[in-house]
């Protein structure tokens, strides 16, 4: 059986003082190239399930990192779902890394920041995974 791959990245510019959303660019890796994500109706279903993990994942990083005081100029992000051939997603992966306009980034912070990301909505409506990995770095 073969798996299935899905890649999504985002960049983002934030608003101080709570890292509200300024700009945002989302794009998926679909036929060997990085395309614009527009999220509407007609998107794949799992897609849309992808979409809605990222998007979970990145409001409990910016949100965490201004609950700490940790004020964003900018982020980048990637995703990395790998599943079966029936669907089950057996790795998946994200990673932000943030550019700070202020604040002391200590690693009980960074650390504090990626286990409350496990405990978004779609985190935990989630079956196990053999292997979840979430990272964060702050420059």
């Amino acid at each position: 059986m073969s798996k299935r791959r899905f890649r999504m990245r985002l960049s983002c510019r934030y608003e101080p003082p709570d890292n509200k959303l300024g700009e945002l660019k989302v794009e998926i890796f679909e036929d060997e190239a990085w395309k614009p994500f527009k999220l509407d109706l007609l998107s794949p279903g799992f897609q849309m399930f992808l979409s809605a993990a990222f998007s979970c994942q990145h409001l409990y990083f910016r949100t965490n990192c201004a609950e700490r005081g940790l004020v964003l100029d900018s982020a980048e992000g990637e995703l990395e779902v790998v599943t079966d051939w029936d669907w089950g997603i057996e790795r998946m992966r994200v990673r932000f890394a943030g550019h700070l306009a202020s604040g002391n980034p200590t690693q009980d912070a960074i650390d504090y920041i990626t286990e409350r990301m496990g405990h978004c909505p779609v985190s935990i409506n989630l079956k196990p995974i053999a292997e979840r990995e979430a990272r964060v770095e702050l420059i």
